[in-house]
């Protein structure tokens, strides 16, 4: 399961307004590189392919397709603004 916090939701929704992309659900992927590490991309989708498996947290849907399930399991996406406001 991929839960978000109520600040990534919050900023989830934002994006999705901004993108004109409203009811749309989030699809989160990772792929290992060679060297260990992962690669990690989340993109607003209006496709389903088969197998893919979907969550909702904090009223946000999340697709994840099954190649990423197995890394992407327990994932908690959060959302820090590190600039803050800057006024």
């Amino acid at each position: 399961m991929v839960t978000v916090t109520p600040a990534a939701a919050e900023q989830i929704r934002l994006s999705a307004q901004q993108g004109n992309m409203e009811n749309l659900p989030l699809r989160v992927a990772v792929t290992r590189l060679q060297n260990g590490a992962f690669h990690y991309a989340m993109g607003f989708d209006d496709k389903h392919h088969e197998g893919d498996k979907t969550f909702q947290s904090e009223g946000i849907d999340i697709v994840v397709a099954p190649p990423s399930l197995e890394l992407l399991t327990g994932t908690v996406i959060d959302y820090v603004d590190l600039e803050g406001n800057k006024e």
